[in-house]
């Protein structure tokens, strides 16, 4: 047993290392994309302190932030779905399927509705609207799955979700026609998983829930091993099952609406994050909840990236080159199911 746990973590190490690989070779890819070309010496020199003003200004002005969101985000979604995967023990559970997505959306349409902006230091607020629309989401979610012999009914949780998420869309929809057409533009391109024109300000809204959250989830991997068990067996080992997974849900909703509120409406990252996660290092969560938290990040940047250079002039927004890829993973999951 100590063997193979040894040789599973060995394993982890391994693909973690691989990962950081590829998402340092992925950053910088992206630093040197975009509407300007920058050369990886250009990049260097103005890291350093040695580039034109010109290259200062698209490097930390423009294309830092954006990357620095996307990285943020990924690692948000590929970590909120490993959650709430193992706390329903349903593979096909994921923030977008189970509803959440649509509830922080919600959220920011009542933050816009208000405001009238997403930039300048008001947008600091963003993320806190897009978790009450998550909290209520989830609230409603697990009430309407809840069995009052059985407890929540990993079964109903994505039909709910889906109805649920329904619901706050067409509210969300309402809310968006009510809107100028310029806060409307931007508001839509937002929601499609767009990260244009995000700055230091958005940066410090997300980095706060992310730098708090994931350690959290790292640090309760062993109670998500427990919840695979089953209620009963957590129960039995000392879990106290309530409340963690009260907490863990909130710190899954938390990630979930943070990463909507600065990337967007980007789907299926939270389900096939931890899909490969899990294929790459194995089921226990101590290893593959970091590993999907990385995938993320890589699936993100690297559809920003193609979204921005592939089909200049006009950008397309991460979360529709996301979904291209996701959509057909999802159909193969459903088949591979039956």
């Amino acid at each position: 047993m100590n063997g193979s746990q040894t040789s599973r973590e060995k394993r982890a190490w391994r693909v973690g290392l691989i990962l950081a690989v590829i998402c340092a070779a992925a950053v910088l890819v992206s630093l040197n994309t975009g509407t300007i070309r920058m050369p990886p010496a250009s990049v260097i020199r103005t890291f350093l302190g040695m580039g034109t003003p010109d290259d200062k200004m698209v490097l930390f002005d423009f294309r830092l932030p954006r990357i620095l969101i996307t990285m943020l985000a990924g690692i948000a979604l590929g970590m909120s779905g490993a959650i709430l995967q193992g706390l329903s023990r349903n593979a096909l559970a994921d923030p977008g399927i189970l509803g959440l997505h649509a509830g922080a959306a919600f959220g920011l349409m009542i933050y816009v509705s208000f405001f009238q902006t997403m930039e300048g230091p008001v947008s600091l607020w963003i993320p806190l609207f897009t978790f009450m629309g998550g909290v209520l989401t989830a609230a409603l979610i697990v009430l309407l799955a809840y069995d009052r012999h059985r407890g929540v009914l990993p079964v109903r949780l994505i039909l709910i979700g889906i109805a649920v998420a329904a619901g706050f869309s067409a509210v969300t929809l309402f809310f968006s026609l009510r809107l100028e057409d310029t806060t409307y533009a931007f508001t839509s391109r937002w929601l499609l998983g767009s990260v244009w024109g995000r700055d230091w300000v958005h940066v410090a809204a997300l980095l706060p829930w992310v730098a708090v959250l994931v350690p959290y989830a790292l640090s309760q991997s062993r109670s998500l091993n427990a919840f695979t068990l089953g209620d009963e067996l957590a129960v039995g080992i000392g879990t106290d099952v309530g409340r963690k997974r009260l907490l863990l849900l909130a710190a899954a909703v938390g990630l979930s609406s943070a990463g909507v509120a600065m990337a967007g409406g980007v789907g299926f990252i939270g389900l096939v994050a931890p899909h490969l996660a899990r294929r790459l290092v194995g089921p226990m969560h101590q290893h593959f909840l970091p590993i999907a938290g990385m995938l993320g990040l890589v699936i993100l940047v690297v559809a920003d990236t193609v979204g921005r250079s592939l089909f200049q002039p006009n950008a397309i927004p991460a979360g529709i080159v996301v979904a291209a890829v996701g959509a057909p993973y999802f159909l193969y999951l459903l088949v591979r199911a039956k």
